[in-house]
């Protein structure tokens, strides 16, 4: 099983290596049934994130017709609307490498329109073999490129107001499982994410042993559509 775990300009670094950690753990327990690697929708390159300018290298392309899993992960920046402070055109795009702190999430997330990750995230979420997850605001990038209409999805507290403003089913949980689409919460839910993949797609004994291994019990009941409507509590 091969799992893709997706940078792009200005993510945000937890989003990607709590995941990434996770699912490596999982191969390694599993004797080798997953292995996880970074890629981007440009190929191998330097991808430098949110976080103080810290890079990753991707190593491959992001290859929907050859992933089982593909990870897309949020951004970190300023948060707020663009156009509060910043002393450059905020629309504008930074050169390649080039790391701003005043950089806004909405704007690092919208710039990935403007790349070739929309469309392999459509190949991938077109392909029934692949499962499509996100962590934060990754899920706010599968709405804004118009591949989450209808579906139920969560994303950070802040942006689930964006994420319904789409057409998402938008839920207050941690962990969202509609299938094909698994969605995360805030940054920390990667970790939660990456286990219940690993229970799911490997069975609940190599994501224990996991837990195990990082000293850490997830946290809330993943969410699915599923079973009968509660009353109100």
């Amino acid at each position: 099983m091969l799992a893709q775990i997706v940078l792009f300009d200005g993510f945000d670094l937890l989003d990607v290596l709590a995941p990434f950690e996770v699912l490596h753990a999982g191969g390694m327990a599993s004797g080798g049934a997953l292995r996880a690697e970074l890629v981007s929708a440009e190929g191998p390159r330097e991808v430098v994130s949110g976080v103080g300018g810290v890079p990753l290298r991707a190593t491959a392309a992001l290859e929907p017709a050859r992933a089982d899993l593909v990870v897309v992960p949020g951004a970190a920046g300023r948060v707020g609307e663009p156009g509060e402070v910043p002393d450059h055109d905020a629309d504008a795009a930074p050169d390649a490498g080039e790391w701003r702190a005043d950089e806004f999430i909405p704007v690092l997330l919208g710039r990935t329109l403007n790349t070739d990750l929309p469309g392999l995230l459509k190949a991938a979420m077109d392909r029934p073999e692949t499962t499509v997850a996100t962590v934060c605001g990754g899920s706010l990038v599968l709405a804004m490129a118009g591949l989450l209409e209808g579906r139920y999805a969560t994303t950070h507290h802040m942006g689930l107001d964006m994420l319904d403003a789409t057409g998402v089913n938008a839920v207050r949980a941690r962990v969202v499982d509609d299938g094909d689409l698994v969605t995360g919460a805030g940054v920390t839910s990667g970790l939660d994410l990456g286990l219940y993949l690993l229970e799911r797609e490997l069975g609940p004994r190599i994501a224990h042993a996991v837990e195990e291994l990082f000293a850490y019990e997830r946290r809330g009941t993943p969410w699915r559509h599923h079973g009968p409507a509660p009353v109100a509590l």
